[in-house]
């Protein structure tokens, strides 16, 4: 029998879901990579991560399984331009975590898949968050924080923290940057703000898979 998740769908379902998403996500970076001009910031972004081509590249063996879906960017850029809120109301950026390897997940409570997974990413803090790597979840539901706010404590979720971004302007931000089709996305981003990978899809976040790869990402 299919092991069932807190929330009723079975990770297999979750796992083939994403693997469905990563190959989506591939071709549309492909072509995303394709129709995108050369800049100014493109040549900056290029300098400031030449030293995550080789950590991104590094990454390629480590998605598998329960991550499979997780693509690693052949070109890592500077992921900047997203701000949100922490449960006080303080606006913050991805700056705000300048030093650590994030894992950056946005999710809803009316999003199933993203309800199913919060769990897990819960589970992955409290496994592998330290001074070198965070889940930073950010809630895009609009309106109130009480929504939320509610869903962390009915399901148990103590170690993310609530960070908000009510207008969606992350995710509209990650979706003009080829990054983000559906909920959840989840960005891996090293500590110089660079993009490692990007997955569209859930995943099972407490298993080893996700381990490995959050270990290999960081360097432990």
């Amino acid at each position: 029998m299919t092991e069932k998740r807190p929330l009723g769908l079975p990770s297999a379902k979750l796992v083939a879901i994403a693997a469905v998403a990563g190959i989506l996500a591939g071709a549309v970076a492909v072509y995303v990579k394709q129709t995108t001009s050369g800049n100014g910031t493109e040549v900056a972004d290029a300098a400031q991560c030449a030293a995550s081509v080789e950590k991104a590249a590094s990454l390629k063996p480590f998605t598998t399984g329960d991550v499979a879906a997780m693509v690693a960017t052949a070109e890592p850029r500077v992921i900047d331009g997203l701000s949100f809120k922490d449960q006080a109301d303080k606006d913050l950026t991805l700056a705000d975590f300048s030093g650590k390897t994030v894992l950056l997940n946005l999710w809803a409570t009316w999003c199933v898949p993203c309800r199913e997974e919060m769990p897990a990413l819960n589970a992955l803090q409290k496994a592998e968050g330290s001074e070198t790597f965070q889940v930073l979840a950010i809630n895009i539901d609009t309106g109130a924080i009480d929504k939320p706010k509610a869903f962390l404590a009915e399901t148990g979720v103590d170690a993310l923290g609530l960070y908000r971004d009510a207008s969606m302007g992350v995710f509209n931000a990650m979706k003009k940057e080829g990054l983000a089709f559906g909920l959840p996305v989840t960005l891996l981003i090293d500590g110089k703000g660079c993009l490692l990978g990007s997955m569209n899809g859930p995943a099972a976040w407490d298993g080893k898979d996700a381990s490995a790869l959050i270990k290999a990402a960081v360097g432990s």
